[in-house]
């Protein structure tokens, strides 16, 4: 029998995730039992779930892996691909912190609260972002502060004032700080102009300055000695919620955001490209595409409008940032844009490189597109062929 734990689920003494026979699965342990039931009979669960905002899962009778300590075995739904922060555009990433503070918001009128707000939580899923950890959430104690607050700042607020008042790249941070941007970085990154807006001086400027004010001072004794009501807590959402809002960035023309408008294809052939693309896909019925160097998209419509689950993966996070605009505006469904350099893809990290994958081991699908990409990758970065057919093979 094969079975292992996750290797990225090992922090949360609540749970963690484990594989049987290929199949995925979440051990709920005793210690969480209260918790569990709470968001079960509570209707948060149901409530989250239906919205598409929590992962739906199916409570199973098969033998636990660490039996001593379990209390239901789950099987949650199958996220089709999983996706990091450094991978998604700006909107991407804003729509997740938006829909975290919703779901927190959802909890606290069930009397529980998201115990922690990361960012690797969150996934997109049939066009959507949705929380996939089910033992996030505690009871909420009246008086206590948002024990993630914190978390969320650095995980999301942080790098989407970097990148909206900075610099887009500077997303890439999140490659570099697997546990959120130091806020104390962000403070001195962002434009001294970013302190005249009310909800940056208040979560990023001053929230960085009371960490270092209060860094030796005992957590459990600070928190004891600042009660916080709900309708504050609440207060402090809203806050936030209208801070991210406000948080916007516009892709400028780039060489890859207006690529097709700028092309030397004539339209006869553009259309035959399509049209023999298209037939292709038909032909294979691949389960899932990568469209490598995929711009903004066009030829990943392709497959994900004939139902296929799409990645459209691009260099350019002002192409990236118009394909996912697109696709929320159309409502689509089988298609999830993000940014990747091929030449410098995702690698593994965290503790023992094991907690988030590399780009490769997250392969295969079942068709990768590389279309007008082969030249830009042996010319313009000196890639031999040889290399490149090897790395398209494995």
């Amino acid at each position: 029998m094969n079975r292992n734990q996750h290797p990225a689920s090992f922090r949360d003494p609540s749970g963690f995730l484990f594989t049987d026979e290929g199949a995925l699965y979440r051990q709920v342990n005793q210690q969480y039992a209260d918790e569990y039931q709470r968001l079960m009979e509570s209707g948060l669960y149901e409530n989250l779930s239906k919205i598409g905002r929590l992962v739906t899962h199916q409570e199973v009778d098969i033998e636990p892996i660490q039996p001593e300590k379990a209390f239901k075995i789950i099987q949650p739904e199958l996220i089709p691909f999983i996706s990091y922060p450094y991978e998604w555009s700006f909107s991407q990433l804003k729509e997740a912190a938006l829909a975290t503070l919703a779901i927190q918001k959802r909890a606290l009128n069930a009397e529980m609260s998201l115990k922690d707000a990361s960012a690797y939580n969150i996934q997109f899923h049939q066009g959507k972002a949705i929380l996939i950890d089910t033992l996030s959430f505690e009871f909420y104690k009246e008086g206590t502060p948002w024990v993630a607050y914190k978390q969320f700042c650095q995980h999301f607020l942080a790098p989407l004032a970097l990148m909206a008042k900075t610099d887009i790249r500077l997303s890439q941070l999140l490659r570099v700080y697997i546990d959120g941007i130091p806020l104390d970085l962000a403070s001195e990154l962002l434009p001294k102009s970013t302190k005249l807006n009310a909800g940056l001086m208040m979560h990023i400027h001053m929230h960085a300055k009371a960490q270092v004010k209060y860094a030796d001072e005992d957590v459990e004794e600070k928190k004891q000695n600042k009660a916080i009501s709900k309708q504050s807590l609440l207060g402090l959402l809203e806050n936030l919620k209208n801070t991210v809002k406000k948080l916007d960035w516009t892709p400028a023309g780039t060489e890859w955001g207006n690529y097709y408008e700028i092309t030397n294809y004539s339209d006869s052939a553009f259309l035959h490209k399509k049209e023999l693309i298209s037939a292709w896909v038909a032909e294979t019925k691949p389960k899932e595409v990568w469209d490598l160097g995929a711009n903004n998209g066009v030829f990943s419509r392709l497959a994900s409008e004939q139902g296929v689950f799409t990645v459209s993966f691009d260099i350019d996070p002002a192409a990236v940032e118009q394909n996912y605009r697109q696709m929320k505006s159309a409502k689509e469904t089988n298609l999830l844009p993000l940014v990747l350099d091929l030449t410098n893809p995702s690698p593994a990290l965290g503790w023992h490189n094991r907690e988030r994958e590399s780009f490769t081991e997250r392969a295969p699908a079942d068709m990768v597109f590389a279309l007008a990409l082969v030249h830009h990758l042996a010319i313009s970065n000196n890639l031999p062929f040889q290399q490149l057919a090897d790395f398209f093979s494995d």
